[in-house]
C-alpha cells in the first residue's frame, strides 16, 4: 500500500511525537485527582457491607464481569478470523481468557506478548501481530459507539462514533499502520523488525466489516457497565439518574483508560474520568466506594479465571 505525501507527514508526526510521555502524565494526573477526592472524603467513607443482604448484588456483579471477559474473547476469535485465520475449537478463547490477568503486570504488554507467541506459532507472524495489536482498537471502538448515544445530551459526542468507520476492509490499515508506531514497545520487546512487505499481502480480509466481533466487543461494554450499574445500586439505592446517562459516562470513562496504557487496565484512568463526569449526581463518598469496590470485583474475574496459567508459570519456574 502506497502511503501518500500527507499520510507520511502524518507518519512522521506520529514517530516524533513523544506520546508515551504524555500518557504518563495523564495517568499519574488521574491517580491523583483520585486521591485527592479520597483523602479529601475519607471520613465519610466506609467500606462495611452486609453480605447477607448485598452479597447476591455483588455476586450479579462479578459474574457480568467474568461474562464480559468471555465476550471479549469471543471477539478476538473473529478478529483474527476477519484477518483470515480461522480457528475451529475453541482453544483461542481459552488462551485469551487464561492471559487476561497479564494486562495488570508493570509494562503493560505482556498479554500481547503471550497472544502473539500463541497465534504465531498456528499461523503467519502478520496475522499474531495484527490481530494481537487491533484487539484494543475493536474495545475502543465498541465503547465509543456506546458513548456517542450521549448525542441526546450534547452534539459533541457524535464524534465518539468515528472509529467505528476505521473499521472496515479499506480503511483498517491506515489503523494498523499507526498502531505499528504507537505500540513500538511491543515490536522492541518481540524483537520484531517493521517489514517492508506490505501486510496485505500477509493478511486475506475476508469480508468488508467485521460486524461479529465488533457486536461482541459493544456486548462486552454492556456486560462491564451492567456489573458496574449493580454495583452502584448496591450501595447508592437512591439511584434515580438516567440509565443512558450513566452508560454514557461509564462508556466514555471505558475509552479513555482504553487509551492510555500507562495505566494497566485503565486502572487509575477509568476512576478518575467517571468520577469526573459524574460530577454532583452522586455523592462522592458514594461513587468512590463504588469504583473502588467494581474495581476489586472486575479483577477478582480477571484473577479466577487467569488462576490455571498463572500456576502453570510459577510451575515452569520451579
Amino acid at each position: 500500500m502506497t502511503l501518500n505525501i500527507k499520510e507520511k507527514v502524518y507518519l512522521k508526526f506520529f514517530k516524533k511525537s513523544n506520546f508515551s510521555f504524555l500518557k504518563s502524565i495523564f495517568f499519574i494526573s488521574s491517580l491523583s485527582y483520585f486521591w485527592i477526592y479520597f483523602f479529601y472524603n475519607i471520613d465519610q467513607i466506609s467500606f462495611k457491607i452486609n453480605l447477607q443482604k448485598n452479597g447476591i448484588n455483588l455476586s450479579l456483579s462479578f459474574i457480568f464481569c467474568v461474562l464480559s471477559i468471555f465476550l471479549n474473547a469471543y471477539a478476538w476469535k473473529y478478529i483474527v478470523k476477519w484477518l483470515g485465520k480461522e480457528f475451529k475449537k475453541n482453544n483461542l478463547i481459552s488462551f485469551y481468557v487464561l492471559t487476561n490477568i497479564l494486562k495488570y503486570v508493570p509494562g503493560g504488554i505482556w498479554h500481547f506478548v503471550e497472544r502473539y507467541n500463541f497465534i504465531q506459532k498456528i499461523s503467519n507472524p502478520q496475522i499474531a501481530l495484527y490481530a494481537t495489536l487491533v484487539e484494543p482498537y475493536f474495545m475502543l471502538s465498541g465503547s465509543c459507539l456506546m458513548a456517542s448515544l450521549g448525542v441526546i445530551f450534547s452534539p459533541m459526542y457524535f464524534f465518539c462514533i468515528f472509529p467505528s468507520f476505521f473499521l472496515n476492509r479499506r480503511l483498517i490499515y491506515l489503523v494498523l499502520k499507526r498502531l505499528e508506531i504507537l505500540k513500538g514497545k511491543s515490536f522492541e520487546v518481540l524483537r520484531l523488525k517493521k517489514s517492508k512487505v506490505q501486510c496485505e499481502n500477509k493478511i486475506n480480509i475476508i469480508s468488508f466489516f467485521p460486524f461479529k466481533a465488533f457486536l461482541l466487543e459493544i456486548g462486552f461494554v454492556l456486560s462491564k457497565f451492567i456489573g458496574f450499574y449493580i454495583c452502584l445500586n448496591t450501595f447508592y439505592t437512591n439511584n434515580n439518574l438516567n440509565i443512558i446517562f450513566l452508560l454514557v459516562i461509564f462508556s466514555l470513562s471505558w475509552s479513555i483508560g482504553l487509551v492510555v496504557p500507562a495505566a494497566p487496565s485503565g486502572a487509575g484512568v477509568f476512576e478518575a474520568c467517571l468520577l469526573f463526569f459524574v460530577g454532583r449526581n452522586i455523592p462522592q463518598n458514594t461513587i468512590l466506594v463504588v469504583l473502588i469496590y467494581f474495581r476489586v470485583i472486575s479483577t477478582l474475574a480477571d484473577l479466577l479465571l487467569s488462576f490455571p496459567f498463572l500456576i502453570r508459570k510459577l510451575v515452569k519456574k520451579f
